[in-house]
C-alpha cells in the first residue's frame, strides 16, 4: 500500500520542480535576455535570435523550435519522455505569454551573468524533474549515431554558429555578452544536477598505508576498498620496490579537502589523485555531509 503513494509523491516532486524551473526560465528570458537582446546556446539561442531578426513572439517561437527535437526525442529516448518535455516546453511557452516578469536590469554584465544563472536554474531544474527545455541534448544524440564527434563537440559546434550568426547580425559585442551568459547557463546546470554533493574518487598511494585506512574509516567514517601495488620504480633506482596498499574511497567535494589535510597530515609525501564521478549509489556513501 506504500509503492503507490511514494510514486504518487514522486511524481509531485517532479512537478513541483519542474514548474518552478519553468518559472526561473520564464524570469530569465522575459527580466534580463529579451529586453536586452542577449541569447543563450541551444534552441534557446536559436529561439532568441529568431525573435530578434524577425520579431515573432518568442512564446510562439520556443514552443515551434522545439517541436523537431521533442519529436526526435521521441524515437531517440521514448515517448514518455518527449510528452514530459512538450508539456514542459508549453509550459514556459504560457509562461512567457502572460507572466508579467519586470525588467532586473540593463547592465550587460549584470545581464549576462544572471540571465545565465536563472535560465541554469530553470533548465537544471526540469532536467531534475525528467524533461528538458531545450531539445538541444536531442538533436547531438540523434547526431551521435550519424557521426564520429562527442555530444559536447555536436553541442559546442551547433552554439558556435548561433553566435557567430548573432556577431554579423547584431554585433560582436553583444555576441561576447551572451557567451558569457551561455557559459554562465551551462556551469549553473552542472551545479544544479550534481549538486553539492558531486562525488570524487580519489586514490592515495603512501608508505603509511595502515595508519592512513584506520584513520579514514574511524575519523572520517569513509568506506574504502584496497587495491595491491607496488612503489618505487623511480629512474635512479628502478629495480628497488617494495609493495604498497592502495587505497580507494569516494567522498564529496565538499570532503575532498579535509581528506587530502588527513593524508597529508600523516605522510606529507603521499600521492594522491582525484577524478570526478557524474553517479555514484550503494556502498556506504553519505548522502549528507555535517562536519567539517
Amino acid at each position: 500500500m506504500t509503492q503507490p503513494g511514494l510514486k504518487i509523491e514522486e511524481i509531485l516532486k517532479d512537478v513541483v520542480t519542474v514548474i518552478i524551473g519553468i518559472l526561473f526560465c520564464g524570469f530569465a528570458l522575459k527580466g534580463f535576455l529579451v529586453p536586452n537582446s542577449f541569447f543563450d546556446g541551444g534552441v534557446t539561442g536559436i529561439s532568441l535570435l529568431i525573435h530578434e531578426l524577425y520579431h515573432f513572439n518568442i512564446a510562439y517561437v520556443i514552443i515551434i523550435a522545439n517541436i523537431p527535437f521533442i519529436i526526435m526525442g521521441m524515437f531517440q529516448v521514448n515517448k514518455s519522455f518527449a510528452l514530459k518535455t512538450l508539456a514542459c516546453v508549453i509550459g514556459l511557452g504560457l509562461c512567457l505569454q502572460f507572466i508579467e516578469y519586470p525588467v532586473i536590469t540593463q547592465d550587460k554584465l549584470l545581464v549576462s551573468i544572471f540571465g545565465g544563472v536563472f535560465m541554469g536554474l530553470g533548465v537544471g531544474l526540469s532536467i531534475r524533474g525528467g524533461c528538458a527545455l531545450d531539445g538541444i541534448e536531442i538533436l547531438a544524440l540523434y547526431t551521435l549515431k550519424r557521426s564520429s564527434f562527442t555530444i559536447s563537440e555536436i553541442i559546442l559546434g551547433i552554439n558556435i554558429i548561433i553566435f557567430l550568426i548573432a556577431a554579423v547580425e547584431l554585433g560582436l559585442q553583444t555576441a561576447l555578452y551572451s557567451i558569457l551568459t551561455y557559459y554562465t547557463a551551462s556551469r549553473t546546470i552542472t551545479f544544479v544536477i550534481d549538486g553539492l554533493e558531486e562525488y570524487t574518487a580519489v586514490n592515495i598511494i603512501s608508505g603509511q598505508s595502515e595508519i592512513i585506512k584506520e584513520r579514514l574509516v574511524m575519523e572520517l567514517g569513509r568506506g574504502i576498498t584496497i587495491y595491491k601495488g607496488e612503489r618505487g620504480f623511480m629512474k635512479e633506482s628502478f629495480d628497488v620496490h617494495q609493495p604498497v596498499d592502495i587505497i580507494f574511497t569516494v567522498v564529496t567535494r565538499l570532503e575532498v579537502r579535509r581528506l587530502k589535510n588527513l593524508v597529508h597530515s600523516i605522510d606529507p609525501k603521499a600521492f594522491v589523485f582525484t577524478s570526478s564521478i557524474k553517479e555514484a549509489a550503494g556502498g556506504v556513501l553519505k548522502k549528507k555531509v555535517r562536519d567539517h
